[in-house]
């Protein structure tokens, strides 16, 4: 009977434990997935989701619904030492050892994109877990990382806007080094293959196409920077800003594109 006793709590608690786990293996409820794309659980049992990168295949998941409109968001841990010419979704182009991680941000509306702003990481992204978050309404698109806002996208009534056409969501990791590193004068270095990138704690509150919008959505779908959130911005800009397409006469010869000129 003792040891009855002890051995009720145990499967009880391995139950618990096997719950939790459960209600989080959002990869595969949410996800369609190719290459090698594998998964586990951290101790507190939230789903972790790894994609692998060798010189047959990288690999990545999208979603098996499209959506308009949300808050979408997940916490990624990057390719530690030296993974130039890699690019992992969100969007992140790799970096040799040493030099910082350099996170992209783009916005494609009507066929069109060119709308890069791209940033020095100011911690380490493979030494832990961060939350890069997108908030996509019908006023602007957020980008977040952690709880910094870094960059706001306005929408302007007579320019191209994603608005009207739903989108699945993407995670990729592959072979960027044709263009990602210094337009692709650093090649990735094979030997330290495969590469890796971990994700977890993946959530979108968003509307499905077809679909209602969720409960409480116009929190996200209201959404615009307070004056807290514009300082954050601007503190990205002025300390970590690598790369403004507003900026680039080169890349825009006959003109900047509208929206570089207005505030």
């Amino acid at each position: 009977m003792a040891r009855r006793s002890l051995l009720l709590p145990l499967l009880a608690l391995l139950a618990a434990m096997a719950a939790v786990a459960s209600a989080d293996s959002w990869l595969y409820d949410k996800f369609n997935t190719d290459g090698t794309v594998r998964t586990d659980y951290d101790t507190s049992g939230q789903q972790v989701a790894t994609l692998n990168l060798d010189r047959s295949s990288g690999a990545g998941f999208n979603s098996k619904e499209q959506y308009l409109f949300g808050e979408f968001s997940i916490q990624m841990k990057l390719i530690p030492g030296n993974s130039a010419g890699t690019v992992s979704c969100f969007y992140f182009m790799g970096n040799s050892s040493g030099q910082p991680v350099v996170l992209n941000t783009n916005v494609w509306a009507s066929g069109d994109g060119k709308k890069e702003h791209q940033f020095d990481l100011w911690f380490d992204p493979s030494a832990d877990y961060h939350t890069y978050t997108i908030i996509w309404n019908p006023t602007n698109i957020i980008f977040k990382v952690d709880d910094n806002v870094i960059r706001c996208f306005k929408r302007y009534a007579d320019l191209a806007y994603p608005n009207s056409k739903p989108m699945a969501l993407h995670a990729t990791l592959w072979d960027g080094s044709y263009w990602a590193t210094e337009k692709g004068k650093v090649p990735i270095d094979w030997s330290g293959a495969p590469f890796v990138v971990s994700y977890k704690g993946y959530n979108a509150d968003a509307c499905v196409a077809g679909g209602a919008c969720p409960a409480g959505s116009d929190r996200w779908m209201n959404k615009q920077p307070d004056s807290a959130e514009w300082g954050t911005v601007k503190w990205a800009e002025s300390n970590y800003l690598r790369y403004d397409y507003c900026t680039d006469g080169w890349r825009f010869p006959n003109g900047l594109p509208a929206e570089c000129s207005r505030s």
